[in-house]
């Protein structure tokens, strides 16, 4: 069985979860009697066994995972508290990995569901493509439209939607690309996720691997239920 001692995985679990719309974070949430970030951490563990692991949380939930920990014992990874952003978080977590590291595995907290087989191709993807970094995307179903957000133009414009993924995590990355990235990203910008801190320092060969219907990012109350539903299907 292939170990994975030289991937530093990073799960990001600090978010308030404000759209969620309840007083517990979306990612300590209920799925199947465990919280959500333990299903994705135990998905991570049997994916790509020997990795070191980092769980980013906020200071202030802390408490409440020791407490689900015991409850349930289960074996926490290193925890790290977050930033005010998703990008100061990754970067905390960073600081933890290991100088031998070859490779660095980002994954949100909130989708409990990666599957073995999407994982185990995005190592394939990085390595055959000499890329910068392996991304899960799918194709887009609904038509697309540009829509002006200065609302200077009254009207939309319809766009090909085949020229368009939408993109998951986990995303993966040598290890030297997305330090170096994070090091050197130009304070105040937005980026959406690890593939765009990446190509923002230069790294722009970023390969597309098939990513899944089923790994569902947590975002509303019904995503549980759905969630529930494609676990009781496995």
């Amino acid at each position: 069985m292939k170990t994975y001692e030289d991937t530093h995985i990073i799960i990001v679990a600090a978010g308030t979860g404000s759209r969620f719309g309840s007083s517990v974070p979306k990612q300590f949430c209920l799925l199947q009697g465990r919280s959500v970030v333990m299903h994705a951490i135990d998905a991570l563990r049997q994916a790509c066994p020997g990795a070191q692991f980092t769980l980013v949380l906020s200071e202030s939930e802390h408490p409440r995972w020791r407490e689900l920990c015991a409850t349930h014992g289960f074996e926490s990874p290193t925890v790290v508290y977050g930033g005010s952003t998703r990008f100061e978080s990754v970067r905390n977590a960073l600081a933890l990995t290991a100088s031998e590291a070859v490779n660095v595995m980002v994954h949100d907290g909130a989708r409990p569901m990666p599957s073995m087989d999407m994982i185990h191709q995005l190592f394939y993807t990085l390595d055959t493509c000499q890329a910068d970094g392996a991304l899960p995307a799918l194709a887009v179903t609904d038509s697309l439209r540009t829509f002006d957000l200065t609302g200077e133009q009254l009207y939309t414009v319809a766009v090909d939607r085949s020229l368009y993924r939408t993109v998951q995590t986990p995303q993966l990355f040598p290890a030297h690309v997305l330090l170096d990235a994070y090091d050197r990203a130009t304070p105040g910008v937005q980026y959406t996720d690890d593939a765009s801190v990446a190509e923002g320092a230069g790294y722009t060969r970023i390969s597309l691997s098939p990513g899944s219907r089923t790994n569902i990012k947590i975002t509303n109350p019904g995503d549980i239920e759905l969630a529930e539903f494609y676990m009781s299907r496995r």
